[in-house]
């Protein structure tokens, strides 16, 4: 279940779907609720989260193994996904409850800002071992929105990011313990609500212009 409540001035968006594996139907309802803040007036920011062991495990590859042809148009989805959360016209903050792998970690960066719990969980780009070719809008996603020598170990090596290792890399703004993960991104959005509306999302749309060209090509 992908739900979305509010805060005061904060929308939170709860991924609780298991590994919250980017299928098709977790694809539509966050789309929905995308629309419903980028729709909503005044003060406002996002807050993404998990629950349980997984912020995001990335791609459906059961679902892709079921449905090999329909993997152009999933991919664009996926692109077209990254791209709204990096467009919106309000703060955005990813409360990383657990493991964040693959496009599940490319998914948290297209944050402003990352809290990740402290005490459990990795954020990983496993696609060098598992065969997997990056695209070439995550190949100008990843660096834009990480240190670039953090972007390349990243990337080559498939390394897994503790929380503090995550922290020092410069992927993640903030760490903290299992019961404030969510608290605290809450808070970090509250402080940037009264920001959003159409000059934020212009400074947004064209400080990620190349990427997000990138990912819509």
């Amino acid at each position: 279940m992908i739900t979305l409540d509010r805060d005061g001035d904060v929308f939170v968006m709860t991924m609780d779907n298991g590994e919250n594996r980017l299928s098709p139907e977790l694809l539509d309802a966050v789309e929905g609720h995308l629309a419903t803040v980028a729709a909503a007036e005044g003060p406002r920011a996002l807050v993404v989260a998990g629950t349980g062991k997984f912020f995001s495990n990335g791609l459906d590859l059961d679902w892709l193994g079921q449905h090999p042809d329909e993997l152009p148009p999933y991919l664009a989805r996926v692109h077209e996904l990254f791209a709204a959360i990096l467009s919106l016209p309000c703060a955005t903050v990813a409360a990383q409850n657990g493991h964040t792998f693959a496009a599940g970690a490319m998914l948290a960066i297209c944050h402003d800002e990352r809290v990740m719990r402290s005490d459990r969980g990795y954020w990983c780009l496993p696609e060098v071992d598992l065969g997997m070719p990056f695209t070439p809008g995550m190949n100008a996603l990843i660096p834009a929105m990480v240190p670039p020598r953090t972007a390349h170990e990243a990337m080559v090596t498939g390394r897994r990011y503790s929380a503090d290792d995550a922290l020092a890399a410069g992927i993640v703004h903030e760490v903290a313990a299992e019961a404030d993960v969510l608290g605290r991104a809450v808070e970090r959005a509250a402080a940037l609500a009264p920001k959003a509306g159409p000059n934020l999302a212009g400074i947004r749309t064209h400080l990620h212009q190349d990427v997000l060209a990138a990912l819509r090509s």
